[in-house]
């Protein structure tokens, strides 16, 4: 296999975890915070006290099953965290429950500064 085979194989490997990950084409978050979007912060109590988006809603990511009530439906969900690895499980988890139209924002601080 040569180099350029390899690197390609790779490449498709990176999409392909990004898109799992709920990384994929740039996001305008600020547009989307203008346009109503509603932020789901699924850190823990004690990590959202400890700084978070103003205005965002925190839904510890353990609870979202039982609280998805909260979420107004038709409206633009971002979901963040600390890096971004529990707010790819919430964009899932809200996408297999009829959530149309749901970003990864990754972790909250990165978010913060996108917005």
């Amino acid at each position: 296999m040569g180099n350029l085979e390899q690197h390609k194989i790779k490449e498709k490997m990176i999409n392909t975890i990004k898109k799992m990950l709920g990384f994929g084409p740039s996001v305008n978050y600020a547009e989307l915070v203008k346009n109503g979007a509603q932020i789901i912060d699924v850190r823990s109590p004690g990590e959202y006290q400890s700084g978070h988006i103003k205005g965002s809603v925190n839904i510890p990511l353990q609870s979202l099953p039982s609280q998805i009530a909260k979420i107004k439906k038709g409206k633009p969900i971002i979901t963040c965290c600390a890096s971004g690895m529990r707010s790819a499980s919430a964009k899932s988890i809200l996408s297999a429950n009829g959530f149309t139209e749901v970003y990864n924002g990754g972790g909250w601080m990165g978010l913060q500064n996108k917005i």
